[in-house]
């Protein structure tokens, strides 16, 4: 064959590849349509089951507007890098809404109706353009009937919960009606008459603050059942409950609820309005019944002392502040930064609480969200009462090395704390005509067990049937043994953490009240009724990876060439200490010691230095030179993979697909 036919084959089978790769690819644009395929190593591109779920059961439509300065970010990379990031999280939460979200993005320019809009939102504009100019980078979404929610500025440094505060918008949208706070407190946190002042007291403000939030609605120390539309029971310092309270406390969780539980070794701030212990001496509070259940201890005796967190205290006019080591001022190493409910805080500031430990007994998941530092140690409760001085506290302290949980997260599947039934009411009037009537009640309820017909629904605090184990009562037995569902309780070791004196300083201006919060105790409450009011898809998500990756190949060969540039480099300096000791020697060993010039042994081992300092240096560079080798090759081989691998592989998929579809209607 001449040289003619054979370039003819040559330019043929070209232009046949082309034509392959052409219709290679208008079949993948039309066969594999809405495929997505998530090859980030920590599926960066890939929703959580439980934000796919909340957008699959949004039932009216939601519209969110990006508020984004595109024009005016042009010299600031990495928010438009984030801003990117956003807007393909955006678009992935619509791509699996079926329709129901919708999505637009919109670029205020300055004096334009758009910037107008994202003002009336709510959207805070940030100077970080060139000449001062405006940026605006937040989220506004709206749902069928008007209500609005904003994100006012998409803060880069919390892209681990991007996904989270999203799907937390948009469930704020489709569930516009505020939750439900059940507020059952043993202390008087809504204000009242204080008998010790004989004065109107003021609500503390962390009540003040949840209200405007959520609906909380305050609850009787003493109850037979809990209303079926309380979201989340927040239970403050439980000091002395009944076994009803208790009982109706458990069935709560079981059937569902989820609960943000305070109690407390030695609780400061109770006084004489608190019940039981008295003015001037705080007592104790815990649920032992429903956490030896839960498969939880606390340490009602024993208060958690941190010679690192411990707060320095005034000792009044004219004296030096000394440390508390029972007051704990709390820092974001204290909290876990990959729960929502803790992560990004500054400080929490506590006093004299108490710890949790897992028993083992339960199949629930205990999770820290606050802890001590390894300097810390457990001292007897009664240490701290009526305490004059303390600096007493720092004698014979040992710290364990221990880590103490302060606060947790308790997920997962529960018994009841009362597998015998609900507890038996107290009655005056114990006759034998209530016997009796009991009896009957008891029996016709045993028939209805035998026959089936009885969900339980009749005793007080019973959720909905159906649940393992539960859901149909015979004579005695619990509406519910084990939780139908995976049970999420958030558990804190101190009561004093919510009072004012903790966190924040209130002062009243034109019959105004004006706070300063000089720790985040608020964010922390309301981070976890926030998230605790949310669906069950919500909670369950955590902290996501980062969008900004870093070249963890890269790095690991610039730190392996960083240790032998150190190493080549530290044989140097030996190589030099040696040389200048050997010339000391010979200097020393000479009989003409005032002579300036070196003699022949001084010369030759000079030289030697000087030569063998050459080697060296050609060793560091050969060093660098092959770092930068290692790191172009690295390069040529992800290119590779990138411009030819890739696309050959989606190629031969779409090509696959094509065959198959093709051989399976010529079957048909």
């Amino acid at each position: 064959m001449n040289s003619a036919g054979r370039r003819r084959i040559g330019y043929s089978t070209l232009g046949l590849l082309v034509l392959v790769f052409v219709a290679a690819v208008m079949a993948s644009n039309t066969l594999l349509r809405g495929m997505r395929l998530d090859l980030t190593e920590n599926n960066l591109y890939t929703l959580a089951p439980g934000t796919v779920s909340l957008l699959q059961n949004l039932e009216e439509p939601v519209n969110l507007y990006l508020f984004f300065s595109d024009r005016a970010t042009q010299d600031v990379p990495f928010l438009r890098t984030y801003a990117a990031r956003v807007q393909e999280m955006l678009e992935e939460l619509a791509a699996n809404s079926d329709g129901q979200l919708n999505v637009e993005t919109v670029d205020p320019q300055p004096f334009s109706e758009e910037e107008d809009r994202a003002t009336q939102f709510g959207i805070e504009p940030i100077s970080l353009g060139t000449a001062g100019e405006n940026i605006y980078f937040g989220l506004a979404g709206t749902n069928s009937v008007g209500d609005e929610a904003v994100i006012a500025f998409l803060q880069p440094d919390k892209e681990p919960f991007l996904e989270y505060d999203l799907a937390r918008l948009i469930y704020s949208l489709a569930n516009p009606e505020k939750p439900v706070i059940g507020l059952l407190s043993g202390t008087n946190m809504s204000g009242g008459f204080d008998p010790a002042t004989r004065q109107p007291s003021q609500p503390w403000f962390i009540t003040q603050q949840a209200r405007q939030l959520f609906d909380v609605r305050t609850l009787p120390t003493s109850l037979d059942s809990i209303d079926e539309d309380i979201g989340v029971l927040w239970v403050v310092h439980p000091e002395d409950l009944d076994d009803q309270t208790l009982y109706a406390i458990d069935q709560f969780v079981l059937r569902g609820g989820r609960a943000l539980i305070f109690v407390d070794p030695l609780a400061e701030v109770v006084g004489a309005a608190a019940g039981p212990s008295g003015f001037g001496a705080p007592g104790g509070s815990t649920l032992t019944r429903l956490f030896d259940a839960w498969g939880v201890e606390f340490s009602e005796d024993q208060v958690v002392a941190d010679n690192v967190y411990g707060l320095s205290v005034n000792m009044g006019p004219g004296q030096r502040p000394v440390r508390h080591i029972g007051l704990l001022g709390l820092d974001a190493e204290a909290m876990d930064q990959q729960d929502v409910i803790t992560s990004g805080l500054e400080t929490i500031n506590i006093g004299t609480a108490g710890h949790f430990t897992a028993t083992g007994d339960g199949e629930a998941t205990l999770s820290p969200l606050l802890t001590s530092s390894p300097e810390a140690a457990l001292l007897p409760a009664e240490r701290f009462q009526f305490l004059s001085n303390p600096g007493d506290l720092l004698n014979d302290f040992t710290p364990t090395g221990e880590r103490y949980v302060l606060a947790a997260r308790l997920e997962g599947p529960v018994e009841t704390a009362f597998p015998d039934g609900p507890p038996q009411q107290d009655s005056a009037d114990d006759d034998a005509g209530a016997t009796a009537a009991d009896e009957q009640d008891a029996a016709a309820g045993g028939e209805a067990a035998d026959a089936g017909g009885d969900d339980g629904s009749g005793d007080p605090g019973d959720g909905p049937a159906g649940g393992p184990e539960g859901g149909q009562e015979s004579d005695g037995a619990p509406a519910h043994l084990t939780s139908a569902d995976s049970a999420n309780v958030v558990l804190v070791g101190d009561v004093d953490v919510l009072s004012d004196r903790m966190w924040v300083q209130v002062q009243s201006f034109l019959g105004q009240q004006l706070a300063t919060a000089f720790a985040s105790n608020g964010d922390f409450v309301t981070n976890a009724l926030d998230n605790l009011s949310g669906s069950a898809e919500l909670i369950g998500l955590r902290s996501r990876a980062t969008y900004s990756r870093p070249f963890t190949t890269v790095e690991a060969l610039q730190r392996e060439a960083d240790a032998q540039f150190r190493a080549t480099e530290q044989r140097l300096q030996a190589e030099l200490a040696e040389t200048e000791r050997r010339l000391a020697e010979l200097q020393s060993a000479r009989d003409d010691t005032t002579s300036l010039l070196m003699s022949p042994e001084q010369q030759q081992e000079l030289e030697r230095f000087l030569d063998q300092q050459v080697r060296i240096r050609q060793e560091l560079r050969a060093v660098r030179r092959n770092l930068d080798q290692s790191i172009e090759q690295l390069g040529t081989r992800l290119k590779i993979v990138n411009i030819v691998a890739v696309p050959l592989a989606l190629t031969i998929i779409a090509l696959l697909v094509v065959f198959i579809r093709r051989r399976r209607k010529v079957q048909r």
